[in-house]
This record gives structure tokens, sequence and C-alpha cells, in this order.
């Protein structure tokens, strides 16, 4: 085991932390507070790479792995997690599951456009009464003259106002339940296929989450993704990409929380001395430290193991699990330490601790994600 990041890696972490201090951090609560989509920086981020991390150069990516990608969103959202989200939904879910599961020609279409950061992508599962119960999805796809017509509506989409590509999950077999569910590419501006509601949301405010809607939304058989009635099992693989990139969304934003929170430390006395000096305020940051090299440890492992064509259903699961709950308790933590002014906008904190809990309950609940964990370990 080597657990020395590589020369590569730490110039990686470097360059992406110089990009988020310089172009995201002087913006953060504006966007925050405006609920504004931060185009340019996304853009800026097509074109130096980070959108395409983990596609090959041919396909007009970077040739990452998922250790590299971790690093790229784990540093993004240090400054804003919700530029974390927007890359990690574009890249894992929606680039990701064209990649994996597309045919060639919908690789070679799609792919190098998303990869560059030229096209958005959003990945629409969820639905109003399709949630944790994924496999409950209404939405449906019928045939008809040739042509698959969708229609339906799904929900907490993230980018989807943004999105110049969608790839959605719609019931194709009504009988076989989350076994006739396939997946669909939808292109911006189909006839049939629009934007609903976009969420007030509690944190991760720049980032844009919504309602994707079909009506009788007509699509060639070509945009079906992988094989017919296969798109749910497809998810749940393209999920455990997904997850590692939550935990990396997770422990970039609990970073940014102990950072401000041990900075803080140092400058503020009580009593005629730092608050670091103080017992009490050195076990809160002890505990903060050991959850974030645990998240990390994790999720590098897990990470490491989908480079290496392994399965990481189970691992992934549990990065997921450990690292959005410590992230959690770090920014609780972090806001405890600065007192009163941890409730004041003027300091980060308050704003990483409505961010980090978007990360116990999208891409699979903390609750669904012990029920995968459970499945794996009673398998073996």
């Amino acid at each position: 085991m080597d657990f020395e990041y590589t020369p590569e890696q730490i110039q990686l972490r470097k360059a992406v932390r110089e990009f988020a201090e310089a172009e995201i951090a002087p913006h953060v609560m504006e966007w925050d507070e405006a609920q504004q989509f931060p185009r340019e920086v996304v853009r800026k981020l097509g074109r130096l790479g980070y959108m395409g991390a983990i596609f090959p150069e041919n396909l007009g990516g970077a040739g990452l792995g998922y250790i590299d990608y971790s690093i790229i969103i784990e540093e993004l959202s240090r400054v804003d997690g919700s530029v974390g989200i927007i890359l990690a939904a574009h890249t894992s879910l929606c680039t990701n599951h064209i990649y994996k599961m597309g045919s060639e020609e919908q690789r070679q279409r799609y792919v190098p456009k998303l990869a560059s950061g030229e096209w958005l992508g959003c990945w629409s599962l969820t639905e109003p009464e399709a949630g944790s119960d994924a496999a409950g999805t209404r939405t449906h796809a019928d045939l008809d003259g040739g042509a698959w017509v969708l229609d339906g509506a799904k929900t907490f989409t993230t980018n989807a106002h943004y999105a110049d590509v969608c790839v959605a999950m719609a019931v194709t077999d009504r009988a076989a339940a989350q076994h006739g569910i396939s997946a669909f590419i939808v292109d911006k501006g189909t006839p049939g296929y629009r934007l609903g509601k976009k969420e007030n949301k509690l944190g991760l405010r720049a980032s844009a989450t919504g309602e994707v809607i079909f009506e009788s939304c007509r699509l060639a058989p070509e945009q079906m993704l992988g094989k017919k009635n296969d798109g749910f099992v497809d998810s749940l693989k393209v999920l455990d990409g997904g997850r590692i990139s939550i935990a990396a969304l997770s422990i970039g934003m609990a970073q940014g929380a102990y950072d401000a929170a041990l900075r803080y430390s140092k400058l503020r006395k009580q009593f005629s001395r730092p608050i670091s000096e103080f017992q009490a305020i050195q076990h809160k940051l002890v505990d903060m430290a050991v959850d974030l090299d645990a998240s990390r440890l994790l999720n590098y492992r897990a990470a490491w193991m989908l480079d290496h064509g392994q399965r990481v259903t189970r691992e992934s699961a549990m990065a997921k699990l450990f690292a959005s709950e410590a992230a959690v308790r770090i920014a609780g933590e972090a806001v405890q330490i600065h007192g009163g002014y941890g409730f004041i906008k003027d300091y980060p904190v308050e704003k990483f601790y409505r961010d980090v809990k978007l990360c116990t309950i999208g891409e699979g609940t903390s609750e669904i994600q012990r029920l995968v964990i459970a499945r794996q370990l009673l398998k073996s």
C-alpha cells in the first residue's frame, strides 16, 4: 500500500486550490445569496480539463483516475460546494453514464462536448414518488411509430436548468418493476422536454436543482442509452462512482470548515489567551482532523479500487456514508468553535454548515447506504 500522493497529484491539488481561491472564493457569498449559477467558472473548469477528468484523452477528457478526480472535487468544494456538486453531477452521473453504457456513436457524439465543458449535463432518476425507492419510477416511455415517447416528471435534478444534455430513466416494461426501466439521452430543445420548478434550497444555492418534465417527448430509437430495461441496473453501477464524488464533496467542505475553525481558534481570544489553548477546543479540532483523515482514506480506497477495475459497491457506499456524516459533525463543531460568530454570514462556517447536509441525502441517503452495505456484507 502506498499512502503518498504522486508529484502529479500534488501539483494538481495546488493548481485546483489556486484556481478556487482566485476564481471562486471572492464570489461565494454573492452567488449563494442570489442563487446565481457560476456559468463562467464552469466554462473555465472545462477549459482546464476538470469537467472531463476521468475520461480518456481520445474523447476529449484528461485521462485521470478517480483519486485525481476526488482531489479536484475536494479542492473546489473546500471553497464552494456548489461548484463541486455541479462538476460531480455533470461528470460522475451524466457523462459517465454515457461513457460507460453508451454505444460508440453515442460516446463520440456526446462525451467530447461534455468532457470539454462545451456542454453541461444532468442526470434524472429521482421522482416526487420515487426517491429512496428509485425502482418505483413512474415516468414511462412507450413505442409509437418507431419512436420512444416519454411522459412523466423528475425532481431534484442537479444542473437541470442549465444542462445541454439530460440522461433520464423511464419505465419501458411496467410488469418488470426495476428490471423494466431504461435510460434515455435527451438533448436540450427536444420538443416535449421542458424544465419545471427551480428549487429554493437550504444550501448549495449556487447550484441549480430542479424539475425535468416530459410531455409526449419523442425520441429516436438511438437515444436509448444502454440496453432496453437495463437502465436501473446501469444506474446503480453509475452511482458506485457517483458516491465517490459525493464523499469527495463532503471531504472538501469539511476541510474548508476545519481550516476556518483552526484559523479562528488561533485568533480568537478569551480570558486573555487564544481559545486554541483550551483543551475543550483542542479536543474538537482533534476529532475533526481524525474524521477528515478517516474519510479520505475510505474514499481513496474506493477510488483506487475503481481505477483498478474492481467493483466498489460496498466501498463507495462506506466512503459516502462516513464522509457525509463526518462532514456534518465537522461543520457543526466549526460553528461551535466560532460561537456566536458561527451563526453570522460574515464567517464561512455558516455556509458550510448549511451546505454539507445535502451529502447525507443526495445519491442515496445515509439510510440507503446502510442497506447497500448490509447487503454486500451478508453476501460474503
